[in-house]
């Protein structure tokens, strides 16, 4: 099976921006381990712009384009360094891929593209695939990884897209207003009535929130199965690929 696996800005972070450790290399043994076990494995990778601002002990996400695409240069570099690490541990070798928009909707570029992630799973090595945040701009951005998680998994033919956030799926209401809102384990497609009811961003560092990850859900319909979960727990993603129900939401199953 091949799966693309997004991980959130708040999976890899601490509110500070700073690396949250314990987390992050629990994700990268558990996501090796699903390698190992025979799964072709892509990785979507937020926090490039979250560790530049923890590298340089910055508070508040500039509004400002220009200072976000050098933090996402300094932060990119730091984002890679402590993949290589990690899964180097575990015998991976990981291989850097950073996209545009344009580089998706331009019939040569994305060939192109597909030809280069495919070569990196041939070599036994995990794709880190990333927006180039640091020369995108609002004409040719995707604008959030959830999309390009989707738009990733399309377009390499995934068997399945997971989504690993802060939060365990889709609700049938709003949990952090509703304590007694529900997950929905179970979507068969999605509504204009879904859409309409997500929300914005989640976090002060994300750009994503659950209305991206329905986008996402959108996209991938009559395409490849999806799941939203959360990352508080990384061990999920053994009950994932094994089809387990649990307390996510999974599309198109």
């Amino acid at each position: 099976m091949r799966i693309v696996i997004k991980l959130g800005t708040s999976s890899l972070t601490y509110p500070t921006g700073r690396l949250n450790i314990r987390r992050t290399e629990k994700l990268c043994k558990v996501i090796s381990d699903i390698a190992s076990s025979g799964h072709e494995t892509v990785l979507v990778s937020s926090g490039a712009i979250a560790m530049g601002m923890g590298k340089l002990s910055l508070k508040n996400k500039p509004a400002d384009l220009v200072a976000r695409q050098a933090l996402a240069a300094i932060g990119q570099s730091e984002l890679m360094a402590v993949y290589d690490r990690l899964f180097a541990t575990y015998n991976y070798v990981v291989g850097q891929i950073l996209l545009s928009g344009e580089d998706l909707k331009d019939e040569s570029r994305r060939t192109h593209f597909c030809n280069t992630l495919e070569k990196v799973l041939d070599y036994g090595a995990i794709p880190v695939i990333n927006e180039n945040d640091t020369l995108a701009v609002d004409e040719i951005k995707v604008g959030d990884n959830d999309t390009l998680s989707a738009l990733v998994a399309t377009c390499v033919g995934a068997d399945l897209l997971v989504i690993l956030s802060d939060v365990n799926g889709l609700y049938d209401g709003d949990p952090r207003i509703n304590k007694n809102a529900k997950i929905i384990k179970n979507v068969s497609s999605v509504s204009p009535e879904m859409l309409s009811k997500a929300g914005g961003s989640g976090t002060a560092l994300g750009t994503g929130g659950m209305l991206t990850k329905l986008h996402a859900a959108a996209i991938c319909e009559n395409k490849c199965k999806m799941v939203i979960a959360s990352s508080a727990d990384p061990e999920i993603l053994y009950d994932i690929t094994e089809g387990k129900d649990g307390e996510y939401t999974k599309f198109f199953w």
